[in-house]
C-alpha cells in the first residue's frame, strides 16, 4: 500500500440548497414526466445518460458513469462475454437464455443496472434533453419500470449519499487515500473499493472492475471519505515546470508508464 503523506484531508461539504429544494418539491425531469404521461416510446438523451422508453416506461438506461448491464452479467463468471456480444449484436434476449442466463438473474440484473444508469442519467445537468420518437429496446418485455418509481428512487438515492457525506466531489473525480495514521477497520465489501483507490481510478472504473453498480460504489466510497479515508484528488496546477516535477502523482503516473513501456 502506498501512502502518500501530504494528502490533504477531505474538503468539508457544502449543501446545495437549491437542489434541495427542487427535490423536495419530487422534480427529477419534466420531460421524462410529460413523457410518461404521452405514452411516448423511444429513447431520451441526456447529459449523463440515456434512458429508453415503451408506453411511457422506462425499459432500459445507459451512463458512461455506471457499468452497463452486459458488464454485471459477465464480471463474475455468469455469461461469456462473447455471449453477450453476440446477443446485443442480434437483439435477442433468448440468446441469453440458451446460454444459461436464467430468467430471474436476468430480470435482477436488467433492473440493477436500469436504475443504476438511470441515477446518473437523471443527473442534474448543463444541457437540455433530447428525445427521439422510435421503436422499442431489445430488452424492453424484462423488466419495464414506471416513472413515478424510477424518480422516486433517484430522489432516495439523492438523499441517502448526502446523508452519508454531503460532498459529490469523489463521484467523479480520481480518488486518493488519506491513510490516516491510526485507519479504522472497514467492512470486506468497502476494504474492496479502497484496495482500488491509487490516485488514478474513478468511482466508475472501481465499479466496473468489481463488476458492482456505480451507486453501490458510490455508497462504500462516501462511507469512506466520512471516514476521513478517501478523498478527490486535487487537480494539477503546472503554473511551472517545476510543479509538475514534484507532484507524487505525476511521478505516480510516470512509473506506471515506464513499467508498461518496458513489457
Amino acid at each position: 500500500m502506498t501512502v502518500i503523506a501530504d494528502t490533504p484531508p477531505p474538503r468539508l461539504p457544502v449543501r446545495d440548497r437549491q437542489a434541495a429544494l427542487r427535490e423536495s418539491r419530487g422534480v427529477v425531469s419534466p420531460m421524462l414526466t410529460r413523457l410518461a404521461d404521452e405514452h411516448a416510446t423511444g429513447v431520451l438523451h441526456r447529459e449523463h445518460g440515456t434512458l429508453h422508453l415503451v408506453d411511457g416506461r422506462v425499459v432500459h438506461a445507459e451512463s458512461p458513469l455506471a457499468p452497463s448491464l452486459g458488464t454485471l452479467l459477465t464480471a463474475h463468471g455468469g455469461l461469456d462475454a462473447t455471449a453477450w456480444q453476440d446477443a446485443e449484436d442480434t437483439a435477442d434476449e433468448a440468446h441469453l437464455l440458451r446460454h444459461g442466463v436464467t430468467a430471474g438473474v436476468l430480470e435482477l440484473a436488467q433492473v440493477s443496472a436500469l436504475y443504476d444508469a438511470a441515477y446518473f442519467a437523471l443527473a442534474p445537468s448543463s444541457t437540455p434533453g433530447r428525445f427521439r420518437y422510435g421503436g422499442a429496446h431489445w430488452l424492453a418485455a424484462v423488466h419495464p419500470v414506471p416513472v413515478d418509481d424510477l424518480e422516486r428512487e433517484t430522489l432516495r438515492r439523492r438523499a441517502l449519499l448526502r446523508h452519508i457525506w454531503p460532498d459529490p466531489a469523489i463521484d467523479g473525480a480520481p480518488l486518493v487515500r488519506a491513510d490516516p495514521v491510526a485507519a479504522p477497520a472497514v467492512p470486506s465489501r468497502q476494504a474492496a473499493v479502497l484496495a482500488r483507490v491509487d490516485g488514478v481510478r474513478k468511482a466508475v472504473d472501481i465499479a466496473r472492475e468489481l463488476g458492482r453498480p456505480a451507486f453501490h460504489t458510490l455508497v462504500h466510497l462516501r462511507r469512506l471519505a466520512a471516514a476521513g479515508l478517501v478523498c478527490a484528488r486535487t487537480p494539477l496546477h503546472q503554473d511551472h515546470p517545476s510543479d509538475a516535477a514534484g507532484d507524487p502523482y505525476v511521478a505516480l503516473l510516470k512509473r506506471v508508464r515506464d513499467a508498461l513501456e518496458a513489457l
